[in-house]
């Protein structure tokens, strides 16, 4: 039996490569021969079966690329990607890498960009800010001690934590507003930030 699997390999490999590209460029699922057990026994004619179903171009779930309306969504999400790409970056880079210790100031040019492109656009900012700014820097949250988070050093030396996940959900609103909720529904995870 396992010779036989052994031989059968190539060709299911060959048939899920020829699958894996027919569904991403065709606009409709056949029914392919080693699927047909899993074909449904639907009897309605208006619920066709598992695997012999013709997608509609309306159907909202299934874009047509050459659809305008999907094209234009298609070229704003990649402009926001690119826009966004190095903060998100160099946010990571600063949390999750050893570049920074544990209640480390951050060096004065990823300061200003934190300060620029993320603690600028909290939707409470103000109240993160305070008195003035002192500084920034990363450290562990008090109540999450596995997780490190930038914390705003106030000019008074208090300090609080912020979520630049919060601050890119908002800058993202403000500079892609036709396009921004659907931008985050479908790149940030729900919940965080």
């Amino acid at each position: 039996m396992a010779a036989t699997l052994l031989r059968a390999l190539p060709l299911l490999c060959l048939r899920l490569h020829h699958h894996h590209h027919f569904r991403l460029t065709a606009g409709s699922i056949t029914r392919w021969p080693w699927c047909s057990a899993a074909e449904s026994t639907r009897t309605d004619k208006n619920s066709p079966s598992v695997g012999t179903t013709e997608l509609s171009a309306k159907d909202p779930k299934y874009p047509r690329w050459d659809d305008p309306d999907c094209r234009k969504w298609k070229d704003k999400e990649a402009e926001i990607l690119e826009d966004i790409e190095p903060i998100i970056c160099l946010t990571k880079e600063i949390l999750h890498s050893d570049r920074y210790m544990d209640g480390e100031r951050l060096t004065a040019e990823d300061e200003k960009a934190v300060v620029d492109k993320l603690l600028a656009y909290h939707p409470h900012s103000e109240d993160k800010i305070g008195c003035g700014i002192d500084s920034i820097m990363v450290d562990r949250h008090p109540q999450f001690r596995r997780s490190r988070c930038l914390f705003v050093v106030r000019t008074d030396g208090g300090w609080i934590d912020f979520s630049y996940q919060k601050c890119l959900r908002a800058y993202i609103c403000d500079q892609y507003p036709s396009y921004g909720e659907r931008f985050i529904k479908e790149h940030f995870k729900r919940g965080s930030g």
